[in-house]
């Protein structure tokens, strides 16, 4: 799994969510360097997925470049966007602290069941009025998202499509997002709401799970429990990227 590289709109410290911004220059650099570790470690990947964002869509296609493997085969879904913001979409995150104070940006931002305050159904920022998202039934799309909602997408995602890859036996890369991917961590290692909240996850830092069967008492039902997971790179310029997560709302 992978966060997309350093965005536009992460350098400018603004709520992006479904807003279609595409990578800085440190960003194809991050991605560039993903594909590096990812190449010299000996990995190699049978597909890959991506939200349907450019930022994501773009460093996949510059790690798969580094890596030699633009070949195999991509599939870009929308059940892997960022979160939804609503109407924090494109706000400032240290101005909206100033605003409306610390605890409030900070249950927005963190809490697992608070979503930010939704945009109407008219404006430009709601996904019904964006082309890409034509094919979706309206009612399933967010006006804005707290992270139990990201969860309710991804985690039937990952069930439904990823699993079955893994229990193929094939090797899956998966480049999303802060909080889809926050939301699948959740899931896959069993975090609790108060855990997920201190989750903060990098921009460019691959991240590798392994998992092993478990016996399920539901026969249709495939399971996978993760059996080790880690960071690849440098221990600690990914401790200093994280700690820059936590503080971009200044709370």
């Amino acid at each position: 799994l992978m966060r997309h590289g350093e965005s536009t709109w992460n350098l400018d410290n603004r709520f992006t969510g479904w807003a279609d911004v595409d990578l800085t220059e440190k960003g194809r650099n991050e991605a560039k360097h993903a594909g590096e570790l990812l190449r010299e470690a000996g990995f190699t990947f049978d597909l890959a997925y991506s939200s349907v964002l450019k930022r994501a869509i773009r460093t996949l296609w510059i790690t798969l470049d580094e890596m030699d493997l633009m070949w195999i085969p991509v599939v870009c879904d929308w059940h892997l966007n960022e979160r939804h913001y609503g109407a924090l979409q494109g706000l400032d995150k240290k101005q909206t602290t100033q605003q409306h104070g610390v605890e409030q940006t900070k249950l927005w931002r963190r809490s697992y069941d608070v979503p930010p305050p939704p945009v109407d159904r008219s404006s430009p920022e709601h996904p019904a009025n964006d082309s890409r998202y034509s094919h979706i039934d309206p009612a399933l799309l967010p006006a804005t998202e707290c992270l139990r909602d990201v969860v309710a997408r991804v985690v039937p995602f990952w069930q439904e499509v990823l699993v079955p890859q893994l229990q193929d036996g094939k090797h899956v890369l998966v480049v999303a997002h802060g909080n889809s991917l926050r939301a699948l961590a959740m899931h896959l290692e069993q975090l609790s709401e108060a855990a997920i909240a201190d989750l903060n996850i990098p921009t460019g830092v691959p991240r590798k799970y392994e998992f092993e069967p478990v016996t399920s008492d539901d026969r249709n039902r495939r399971e996978l429990r993760v059996a080790h997971v880690a960071y690849l790179g440098d221990a600690a310029a990914i401790a200093a990227a994280t700690h820059d997560v936590a503080g971009q709302a200044g709370t």
